[in-house]
């Protein structure tokens, strides 16, 4: 009889990403995904820390799952609660601690050993013993070792993560002590994985890193890529006809990064590159190694390469001694640069973080209103770039049905959200292809048209 496992997927990127691989792990073990977690035999909960008040939300969905285990346990059934994720790496202790019906806790780097543990913490319930079990080792060489990926679904779309971990120690972030050390996969590897995703007939691949432009790959031979010449690389493969890749750090953005921009006809015209704020005040209390005024040329220099760019970015507002005059100067900073789409957060502080024990925290209202104040702006100059395509023809990936009969989802090159209605067409033939799109209608979150 199959076994089913439900994995709920907190934030990130790097998340999706390392669900699917839990689901691939236990695969061979006998699992298939649930839609549920009341259906499920072991349930993950597979947490971030980036978002305000992560482990809140992590308790709160751990009181969820206790009714429902306890309610199996009436039944004569079992389930096995896990915690995993950055969450589980920052306070796996205090979560063992405060949440007894949780079985396992791991970290981002350990769920390669999830069968391992699953299979202990069964063993140890059997046995009438407390099946507790805590790995929160930072090993992700011999992650990766294990994790190349196996059978892939087919599917237009995938991520592929090349690199972990930050060496940047940013005063308001954790994921240098939850996810370690920058580590960047063997190019060898990356590769291999590249071409199943191809012959599965991915479409669309997106690196994925936490400073994934800081990658530098090594091969067997010594031979060691940066993330321009990976790009250049996996342009080559057959099938690949678009490559994405997130989240960069502007620190790490070379000159032959940005010509690839320009070389690379797969390499979409859009870019994820988080520049937190505008005031050069806050930036360097902020660790973020870059200024304005570089951040601006990188941009300025891309932009010349390739003129169509569209721009995504991330801001945090009330920052630990934010006057409204630094404030003022993210808002022009963003009036200057403007995005196509972008991420704004309040500043939280994080346990652990030297942002959380610096003086002079702004007040939470304080806080709200220049949030408020940011995003419609943001909000403004994203509206004004979807409205800027209606009545152009652009291709689109076809990625999923739409939100109407007769409709699909897709992505434009410049990662716009697209409702297409198909006309006479069949969803089945279209779907992971690359078709033409006469745009519409415009908007603040998504565009709509038809094939052309």
């Amino acid at each position: 009889m199959k076994k089913k496992i439900y994995i709920k997927t907190y934030g990130c990127q790097m998340n999706v990403y390392d669900t699917e691989r839990m689901v691939d792990v236990m695969a061979p073990e006998g699992y298939e995904p649930s839609d549920t977690p009341e259906g499920a035999d072991l349930v993950v909960l597979n947490t971030c820390h980036i978002r305000e008040k992560a482990a809140e939300k992590v308790y709160s969905d751990i009181g969820r799952i206790r009714r429902i285990k306890d309610e199996k346990k009436k039944n004569g059934e079992d389930m096995v609660l896990a915690v995993g994720g950055c969450v589980a790496q920052a306070e796996g202790a205090e979560i063992m601690k405060r949440a007894p019906v949780v079985d396992m806790v791991f970290g981002p780097q350990t769920y390669h050993n999830l069968p391992k543990m699953v299979k202990q913490s069964i063993s140890l319930k059997q046995r009438g013993e407390k099946s507790r079990i805590l790995d929160t080792d930072l090993a992700v060489d011999e992650k990766f070792d294990q994790l190349s990926k196996k059978d892939v679904k087919k599917k237009p779309t995938a991520f592929l993560t090349i690199q972990e971990g930050c060496d940047k120690f940013c005063t308001y972030c954790v994921v240098p002590y939850t996810r370690g050390s920058e580590f960047s996969r063997t190019i060898e590897d990356v590769m291999k994985d590249a071409r199943k995703l191809a012959d599965a007939g991915v479409v669309e691949v997106t690196l994925l890193g936490q400073n994934v432009n800081a990658y530098h790959g090594v091969s067997g031979s010594g031979d060691e890529w940066g993330l321009p010449e990976l790009i250049t690389e996996l342009a080559k493969i057959d099938g690949f006809e678009r490559i994405r890749y997130t989240t960069s750090h502007p620190h790490d953005m070379t000159d032959e990064l940005l010509r690839v921009h320009g070389d690379v006809k797969e390499c979409m015209p859009y870019l994820h590159l988080p520049v937190q704020a505008g005031s050069d005040k806050i930036l360097k209390a902020m660790n973020r190694s870059h200024d304005s005024a570089s951040y601006k040329r990188t941009i300025a220099k891309l932009r010349e390469i390739r003129p169509d760019l569209a721009l995504s970015g991330d801001f945090i507002v009330g920052f630990p001694g934010e006057t409204e005059e630094d404030f003022e100067q993210t808002m022009q900073l963003v009036r200057e640069v403007t995005y196509a789409q972008a991420y704004s957060f309040k500043f939280s502080p994080r346990p652990g973080t030297p942002a959380a024990l610096m003086d002079d925290q702004v007040d939470e209202d304080v806080k709200s209103t220049r949030l408020t104040k940011l995003q419609a702006l943001l909000k403004e100059q994203q509206t004004a770039f979807n409205n800027s395509v209606v009545g152009r023809v652009l291709p689109v990936l076809v990625e999923s049905t739409g939100k109407t009969k007769g409709a699909a989802f897709g992505r434009s090159p410049y990662m716009q959200a697209v409702q297409i209605s198909l006309g006479n067409k069949s969803y089945d033939d279209l779907y992971g292809k690359i078709v033409d799109v006469l745009i519409e209608e415009g908007g603040p979150f998504n565009i709509q048209g038809v094939l052309a």
